[in-house]
């Protein structure tokens, strides 16, 4: 990508979300330090001029442009952009929340980020109080946000939603609402443009969006370059499975199985869908059936998300009495809800499953000082996708990422 200043690039990052947005500014910062420093040196060869010259020319010319009286910075040395808005949020004890937006934003690209599955102990109201927030409350912290910059003149609003807020439900049994596409109506309805999302729990969501874009990322390269670290990829030997641990998610482990050019099995699962489930230890699941062979082999298993676990931890089981040397497995959002890291720990010490790798799409404490959690990065990803909407330029290659699939194994 050619560099040029993102003077009109904003991040408000909600209560929930700070987290992962300091990490995406972090790499931001990074990225544009050193496409600078690229078209510093090219320019400089070219045209036959001090690189120290030139970078006080390229200065002088962006404070040119800006409308502050007092640009802060040496005018010697390469000026990283501010990309954070400085935002005061309000958490009111009856609930209600409040955000009033100090930085000027009024014709600029804004990208709102929120964690709506953070539910760590977060510092509100300068300090003053902290307090465990829900979804709810994340998501209505959100709506105040989208809105104070809608209010405030920005010129596009993007969401940055690691985790998309209620996507499980997306379909109807009965009398019930579908809230994944109500909340993308109220979305659009209040001017959101964009929206960018980790693997989206249903395909089926992004129907619902009549103006607003939906780009759905995936976690699938970082998860494999994890991966490659625990088992060798390249060995050709019949020795690694990868297995859908249900229907739902064949789609998913059939594009691992493709890209790591590995044998595919399915575990069956007969539902009683009228069972709820509140912990790992329980299930609604009837019977289980194999589809395909793990004796004496590695299995992987891949899905988009880990609520209770309780599904998961019987698959694992039951795999390793199908005879499975190891099992790894991989989550794009793990949410690790109630007891459930409890329950894996006492999983791991019984020898059912080797190792987990997930993302930091959700933030977690405890989680990282399991032995057996692996935790992958994904918002190099992320900043490279905003940096690139930004900049009007193409994703194609960031939302199918086949090729450094392809690239990464056989390097491996």
């Amino acid at each position: 990508m050619p560099y040029s200043e993102p003077t009109n690039l904003a991040i408000i990052a909600c209560p929930g979300g700070e987290v992962f947005a300091n990490e995406v500014i972090a790499h931001l910062r990074h990225m544009y330090k050193h496409r600078f420093n690229l078209k510093r040196d090219v320019i400089s060869k070219r045209y036959e001029v001090e690189k120290e010259a030139l970078i006080k020319d390229i200065n002088y010319y962006n404070d040119l442009q800006t409308s502050d009286l007092c640009v802060r910075g040496s005018v010697a040395n390469y000026r990283p952009p501010e990309f954070k808005v400085n935002c005061e949020f309000t958490y009111f004890m009856n609930g209600e929340f409040k955000t009033e937006i100090k930085d000027c934003i009024r014709g600029k690209d804004v990208f709102i980020f929120q964690d709506v599955e953070n539910h760590q102990v977060i510092s509100l109201n300068g300090g003053k109080n902290k307090l465990a927030l829900s979804v709810n409350d994340h998501l209505m912290s959100l709506i105040v946000s989208i809105d104070a910059a809608r209010q405030a003149g920005a010129k596009n609003i993007s969401l940055v939603l690691p985790v998309y807020p209620y996507s499980r439900q997306h379909k109807k049994k009965g009398r019930e609402g579908l809230t994944a596409s109500l909340l993308g109506h109220i979305y659009e309805n209040m001017g959101v443009s964009r929206i960018i999302t980790l693997d989206i729990h249903s395909r089926e969501i992004e129907n619902a969006f009549s103006k607003a874009h939906i780009d759905n990322l995936h976690a699938s390269y970082q998860i494999i370059r994890e991966l490659a670290k625990l088992v060798d990829l390249t060995d050709t030997n019949d020795d690694f499975v990868v297995v859908s641990p249900d229907t739902g998610a064949v789609d998913r482990n059939k594009f691992y199985a493709t890209g790591l050019k590995k044998p595919l099995a399915l575990i069956y699962k007969e539902r009683d869908y009228s069972v709820v489930t509140q912990n790992a230890q329980q299930t609604n699941i009837k019977s289980v059936k194999l589809l395909g062979d793990v004796h004496g082999k590695v299995a992987f298993l891949a899905d988009d998300m880990l609520g209770t676990g309780g599904t998961l931890l019987k698959a694992m089981e039951f795999l390793k009495e199908q005879g499975a040397t190891k099992v790894i497995a991989a989550i794009s959002l793990p949410f690790f809800t109630g007891n459930a890291i409890e329950q894996f720990n006492e999983a791991y010490k019984k020898g059912l499953f080797y190792r987990i790798i997930g993302t930091n799409a959700v933030y977690h404490e405890e989680l990282l000082k399991c032995e057996w959690y692996i935790n992958t990065n994904v918002t190099g990803l992320f900043a490279n996708v905003i940096a690139r909407i930004h900049h009007n330029q193409s994703l194609s290659d960031l939302l199918d990422n086949r090729n450094i699939i392809e690239k990464l194994v056989k390097h491996e």
